[in-house]
């Protein structure tokens, strides 16, 4: 992705909000366990699981477990207080530095490293938070492997969400 996203993710993160309209779509999508774990998610967070419900809607996507999947798989995050400068040494250390982002995600999410633990491991607590509070099998999957690579063509139906998914998430 390329700096200048990268800034206006950034500078958009900063102005996030999100609208009653917009906790009402996420209401009718989620149940109300589930719901709770919308709100505790940072406003940046809401709007960008809004964006990417939005965007698999306009490509006609209606399956309910993939867009409450839209809505929640970022929902971990809120374990911690992530910021932008987090973010931003996340993805600047996965280009440059692997290895150092490796050391600072390992162990325990205690102090200073917390934030970027919690982000190296959202994928498998937002499922957890996600089972817990009544979304489907399939939700829940979706939300677990929402970050992991598909190196073939997807196979199975499961898989074809997974990667609708992930076009998605990769385009807001």
């Amino acid at each position: 992705m390329s700096a200048i996203y990268r800034v206006r993710q950034f500078v958009s993160a900063l102005l996030a909000h999100v609208s009653p309209e917009d906790l009402r779509q996420a209401d009718e999508l989620l149940p109300p366990p589930a719901q709770e774990l919308f709100r505790r998610m940072s406003a940046a967070d809401q709007q960008h699981a809004l964006h990417v419900m939005r965007a698999l809607r306009r490509d006609g996507s209606t399956e309910p477990d993939l867009l409450a999947a839209a809505l929640l798989h970022d929902v971990a995050k809120s374990a911690a207080q992530i910021r932008p400068w987090h973010r931003a040494i996340v993805v600047l250390s996965k280009r440059f530095a692997p290895r150092f982002l490796e050391w600072l995600t390992a162990g325990e999410p205690r102090g200073w490293r917390r934030p970027f633990v919690v982000h190296a491991r959202h994928a498998a607590m937002g499922a957890k938070w996600a089972a817990q509070a009544g979304c489907s099998a399939l939700a829940v999957s979706l939300i677990r492997r929402h970050q992991e690579p598909l190196h073939r063509a997807p196979s199975g139906e499961e898989e074809r969400l997974l990667a609708t998914l992930q076009r998605a998430d990769g385009a807001h």
